[in-house]
This record gives structure tokens, C-alpha cells and sequence, in this order.
């Protein structure tokens, strides 16, 4: 059986750094172990040790994990294509891990094991299928509404990307209204979502400015009664017009 060298990475700085680690077949244990001669071998090499805490000199046979090819189902928005991946065959694939491939960056949703059953975690050797949604951009879900029509939409942004309910927002070369905001707990009228936790938002047309002049003096007049020419403490009401009298 051939034994395995472990190297230690990510030590502190009290830490004290042993290099060649594995175990001893004299003593049992894990522990340092001086190179005496090294050659290649195949893809690998073969290395005589000897172990630093008993002294004992064996010899450690290091062969790289074998590459596997493992079907991926990159998912970016409402398209999806299917790519071959080589990974070590002894990598361990867990749900949440995010990779890169053609300068994008997905995250894994699914992992199917040879029976094509649904997995959290597993080796590549052992995985018949993985499925993956594109993390560095998302699509997030829109309604539209002008008067009485609705009509679905999307939008691309990054996750972290914010949204106040209740702002005006440009979208498709138009200004909405952000009306609500649908998460997974519920809808909102006020407050602020990053993309990657909304399932849908509500965007409406916003109303047209009301008129700002009256087009007669009786009309002004119940504009500034009403408020809707805001607070004028002393307004300067208009001179009614009159057609001149004949002599």
C-alpha cells in the first residue's frame, strides 16, 4: 500500500513548521520526515524517508489523482449548456462551492451520484452529473405595469446589487415606480433587498404630473384652494379678462 505525504498549508505564526508529513509505519505516527533519495516514477515519484521521531527509513510512493471528466449543466438565466470538466478524480464536490470557467463565476445547485439520486457532497469520481447557476450575475424577476396591463420582465445585476421599494428605478430606456418588492418571506412597500434574496419586484408606471397652471382664474383659484399649487400664504390671483365696451 502506498503512503501518503501530507503538507500543511495555512499555519500560524505560533505554529511550528514540519515539513513531509505522514505517517510512520514503525511508529505509527505523524511525523516529519527527512528525503534521503527521490526518483521519478511513472506520473509520480518515489521517495526514501526517514522518519524524524523513531528514524525508521521507508519508502513513500507519490502518484497524482487521476483525472476524471465530469458533465456540468452551467445555468445563466433562462439558458443552459452542458461542458465536461477534468477534475481529480479524489476532489471532494460539495453544494455552494463556486468555481470559475470562461471568466464567469458559477455556483454548484446540484450534485446527482451515479443513480442519479440528489447528493450534498461527493468525490468527482463518484458524481454522474453537476449542475451550476452563474453567480457573478443574476436575473432578477420584474413585473411590469402601465394602467390595467402586467407584463413579466427581467433585469441583470450582480447579487449584491440593492433595491429600495418605494424609488423610481430606469429600466428598458423607461423610469418605474418601484411599487414592491416579493422576497421569500413576503412582499414589501418600503425598504431595501439585495437582488440574490428577491424572487419578483413590482415596477409601475408613475403617475403624470399634475397641472401646474390653471387655465382660468376661477380654476387657479381652486387650485391654491385645494393645495394643489402648494402653500402660497398670499397668492396673486388673476385679473379676469373682459372684451372691451363699444362706446
Amino acid at each position: 500500500m502506498e503512503d501518503e505525504v501530507e503538507f500543511i498549508d495555512d499555519l500560524d505564526e505560533d505554529d511550528d513548521f514540519v515539513e513531509n508529513v505522514t505517517v510512520c509505519p514503525s511508529c505509527d505516527e505523524y511525523e516529519g520526515h527527512d528525503i534521503l533519495t527521490s526518483k521519478p516514477k511513472g506520473t509520480g515519484h518515489d521517495h526514501r524517508v526517514r522518519c524524524q521521531g523513531c528514524g525508521h527509513v521507508h519508502t513513500v510512493h507519490l502518484r497524482p489523482p487521476r483525472a476524471v471528466s465530469v458533465p456540468f449543466m452551467l445555468t445563466d438565466g433562462p439558458h443552459s449548456h452542458m461542458v465536461d470538466l477534468e477534475l481529480d478524480e479524489d476532489e471532494v464536490i460539495d453544494l455552494g462551492d463556486v468555481f470559475e470557467d470562461s471568466g464567469m463565476l458559477w455556483r454548484i445547485s446540484h450534485l446527482e451520484d451515479p443513480d442519479g439520486k440528489s447528493t450534498s457532497s461527493s468525490v468527482a469520481s463518484s458524481l454522474r452529473r453537476v449542475v451550476a447557476m452563474r453567480e457573478d450575475l443574476i436575473r432578477v424577476r420584474v413585473t411590469l405595469t402601465i394602467g390595467e396591463r402586467s407584463r413579466p420582465d427581467h433585469l441583470i445585476c450582480p447579487p449584491e446589487t440593492m433595491f429600495t421599494a418605494d424609488t423610481m428605478l430606469e429600466h428598458g430606456g423607461r423610469t418605474w415606480l418601484l411599487r414592491a418588492i416579493h422576497t421569500g418571506s413576503g412582499r414589501t412597500l418600503r425598504g431595501t433587498v439585495p437582488a440574490n434574496r428577491i424572487v419578483r419586484m413590482y415596477l409601475h408606471q408613475p403617475k403624470a404630473p399634475e397641472r401646474t397652471h390653471a387655465l382660468s382664474g376661477r380654476e387657479r383659484r381652486q387650485a391654491w384652494k385645494e393645495g394643489r399649487l402648494g402653500f402660497n400664504p398670499n397668492p396673486v390671483l388673476p385679473r379676469e379678462s373682459h372684451p372691451a365696451r363699444r362706446r
